[in-house]
């Protein structure tokens, strides 16, 4: 990795054309401690819709952090989230099979005159606006199956679904309503202007979607998962895949966990010297398992404390969320009931495990079950257990949930804290819930 500056706040609004990779280029170089500052457009259907991407999200450029070598982590505290774009739309999506090869977010031509990856234009709104700039055909990939619009607050706390009219008028100004940043190459999907089950109010709480670090393989940055990642399993387009070992060099960035969001410690692995560390995919708001497989797709800052983490070899993503969305079995435990196990613990004359702290480990894979078991493998590697053992402490102290389908999931459990002293990550989980 070439000599670069390295900067105690680093801000970044450039991105990639739908790739992460070691070929990248790099946004700059973080010192470890340091801050990094993020613009990033909408993901999902911007890029889905603009027949020029490579995947099906835009994220930044790599950034570098200080000392970060493969066999490490990088611990990211995500600060602040702050949505910029005012609507949205979203939905359920319909393929259109012409538009495509292998991958409808990845493997792009023209039905029309065959060119891949077509440069194109817009005119007008609606589902057909996107335009092969050779030959003017209908060049999008995609459509909605069943689609709404959605306008949010001035506070981004509410949103509401907007009727045909109203869709209509935010399509009209849809850069300025999404708040797309200078730099970004995508269409943004208000113009498809959906606006079916208007009147509908939702509750907004952002978060990101796509964080982490760089796969040691170039990747469609949609794919850099588990479950996405199938999709490359013998593809023929560029980015496809010999087998599912050659996954294994994934980051598993594109998450999609609703707890991903404000206050929230993300630890990642270290696949390249530097980490690359890269943000993008904010949504306002999603519901466990993203059941649409889309949700509302904004534009946005981030703003990510980093520190590296020496010697932690791990393969995927360790989630430390707020307090508040940890599950009551997953909870800290209190002063109260501290008190009360002790007394047990004497009545019984066993001895107590006084520090425990939780974790949640991200596993991803084909199904929720492939998912499942990957986090079990995960789990087991990092605290040095049998995979028996991890399903009893899951099952005592925690649970899975399901992140995305069809096959992300968290699994949590109160850790030893001895255990995460061995790993370098004591302080982190102590700190995040005031141990």
């Amino acid at each position: 990795m070439a000599q670069r500056e390295i900067q105690q706040e680093l801000a970044v609004d450039q991105y990639t054309l739908g790739l992460v990779g070691p070929d990248q280029e790099w946004a700059g170089t973080v010192t470890d401690g340091g801050i990094i500052h993020t613009h990033t457009p909408p993901a999902c259907w911007g890029p889905m819709i603009t027949p020029d991407f490579r995947g099906g999200h835009e994220v930044t450029r790599p950034i570098a952090v200080e000392n970060a070598e493969v066999g490490d982590a990088i611990a990211l505290t995500i600060k602040d989230i702050d949505i910029t774009s005012v609507a949205t739309s979203t939905g359920s999506m319909a393929e259109r099979e012409e538009a495509f090869g292998d991958d409808p977010f990845v493997d792009h031509r023209c039905p029309e005159c065959g060119t891949e990856w077509p440069d194109s234009i817009v005119k007008g709104t609606g589902e057909d606006a996107i335009k092969c700039a050779e030959c003017g055909a209908n060049a999008s990939a995609f459509g909605f199956e069943f689609g709404y619009t959605v306008a949010f607050d001035e506070d981004r706390s509410v949103g509401l679904t907007m009727d045909a009219d109203a869709a209509d008028d935010l399509a009209n100004r849809a850069n300025e309503a999404m708040a797309i940043p200078k730099n970004s190459r995508q269409h943004p999907i208000l113009l498809y202007k959906p606006s079916e089950m208007a009147g509908t109010l939702g509750h907004l709480r952002p978060f990101i979607g796509n964080i982490g670090t760089t796969p040691s393989i170039e990747l469609p940055d949609s794919h850099n998962a588990g479950d996405f990642g199938q999709f490359l399993i013998g593809a023929e387009h560029d980015w496809g895949l010999a087998d599912e070992e050659t996954l294994t060099e994934r980051t598993d960035g594109h998450m999609d966990v609703n707890a991903v969001r404000e206050g929230a410690v993300l630890i990642c692995p270290v696949k390249i010297d530097g980490g690359g560390v890269y943000v993008g995919d904010l949504h306002a708001n999603q519901g466990d398992g993203e059941l649409s497989l889309h949700t509302t797709d904004v534009s946005g800052h981030t703003e990510l404390g980093v520190e590296v983490i020496k010697g932690l070899d791990i393969d995927a993503p360790l989630l430390l969320p707020n307090t508040e969305d940890l599950s009551h079995i997953s909870a800290p435990y209190t002063d109260a009931e501290r008190e009360t196990g002790r007394a047990l613990a004497e009545e019984h004359d066993v001895e107590m495990t006084e520090e425990m702290g939780p974790i949640q480990v991200i596993g991803t894979g084909k199904t929720i079950n492939d998912a499942t078991e990957n986090a079990f493998d995960r789990a087991s590697a990092l605290l040095d257990m049998s995979e028996g053992e991890v399903r009893g402490r899951c099952t005592f102290t925690g649970g899975v949930e399901i992140g995305r389908l069809p096959g992300v999931v968290q699994l949590t459990m109160l850790a030893p804290m001895r255990s995460l002293e061995d790993k370098g990550i004591d302080h982190l989980v102590k700190d995040q819930y005031d141990l």
